[in-house]
């Protein structure tokens, strides 16, 4: 378990390195656009490198709805769940340092990719939004993950159908929430900010597991599988 460990480290520090990356160090240049195509990069980059070692998980809700599905044990999706949250506050460390450099940066007023609802926070959606988005959104990202890896699915095209995907999820919300549909993707930048990014958080861990959850039990009632 220690090199699949390591792999979803690595694989999660990379989505928060770029994602946030692009927001915070690059957001100002590359829009909402850049920062949704980081994104989704991120994930074909770690789909593609680490993903023969842990299949690419980098996400409690993708673990969720593998275990749920029938695919992981229960000692498999904890141990992956800690490796994320590692490598999402490894990645927002890293963020944070070369941010730091900048003079000027302040964390407090530039953030560092962390998501958020409400007044204040991009579009300034509401709680209710925020949970409907995350939920529904992380529901149609688990689907296409277990579609796409599934039996008899073109496995070679699978990292690019994923990344693709996450990229259009950004494209659509990143103004609702900055895009989560990943709990440990929001952990790791909220840890860093604290204040109203650690309050919010509740909303970006049960959303997305829920939306996890449904995905992997419907896939295992065979409702989104081929057979």
């Amino acid at each position: 378990m220690s090199k699949i460990f390591i792999a979803e480290v690595i694989g999660t520090a990379i989505l928060v390195l770029f994602g946030c990356g692009a927001a915070v160090l690059m957001g100002a240049q590359i829009g909402m656009m850049g920062i949704a195509l980081a994104f989704g990069l991120s994930i074909v980059a770690a789909a593609y490198g680490i993903g023969p070692i842990s299949g690419a998980h980098l996400n409690p809700a993708v673990s969720l709805g593998a275990f749920m599905a029938g695919r992981m044990t229960g000692g498999a999706l904890a141990a992956y769940v800690a490796a994320q949250v590692v490598g999402a506050v490894l990645g927002a460390a890293i963020v944070y340092a070369i941010a730091s450099g900048q003079a000027g940066y302040d964390i407090a007023v530039n953030g560092l990719g962390q998501n958020g609802y409400g007044p204040g926070y991009l579009g300034e959606y509401s709680l209710g939004a925020a949970l409907v988005f995350e939920t529904v959104m992380t529901f149609v990202f688990v689907t296409v993950i277990l579609g796409v890896t599934q039996e008899g699915s073109p496995s070679a095209m699978a990292g690019l159908a994923i990344g693709l995907t996450l990229t259009g999820i950004h494209l659509v919300g990143i103004n609702v929430t900055g895009v989560s549909v990943n709990p440990a993707r929001s952990f790791g930048p909220a840890l860093f900010v604290g204040g109203k990014a650690m309050a919010d958080l509740w909303v970006f861990i049960v959303a997305p597991l829920a939306g996890g959850a449904v995905a992997g039990l419907l896939h295992r009632m065979g409702v989104t599988r081929a057979a």
